[in-house]
């Protein structure tokens, strides 16, 4: 199983739901965050004051999906995610040893 974590612009999220949903894959958490990538921020000018706003507002997407999903999902949030501008976010994919369903207590791929 894999472990995908997607930043992505808050904008972005409903394209993202419904592209994910589009393949099949129901289940995700969905995170308010703050951050700054190379981009380091940006500077506004708030009632004739320039500041810097240093954290930039993103949403993080979680899931796990088997194995089999996992391209398939990366592709469905690039595709849907990217504006081609900067900050569009960042996915990262790593590997889940174990998963269990609280209620059911089932293990491994079904418990996804």
């Amino acid at each position: 199983m894999k472990k995908i974590e997607a930043i992505i612009k808050p904008f972005k999220l409903e394209e993202v739901k419904d592209a994910l949903g589009d393949i099949g894959i129901e289940g995700m958490t969905v995170s308010e965050v703050k951050g700054f990538g190379r981009q380091k921020g940006h500077t506004e000018i708030y009632r004739g004051s320039e500041y810097t706003v240093d954290f930039l507002p993103k949403m993080k997407i979680e899931l796990v999906v088997t194995d089999a999903k996992a391209s398939e999902a990366v592709a469905a949030i690039v595709k849907s995610a990217k504006t081609g501008k900067i900050g569009d976010g960042k996915i990262f994919v790593s590997s889940v040893d174990e998963a269990i369903r609280i209620r059911t207590e089932e293990k491994g791929e079904s418990a996804v």
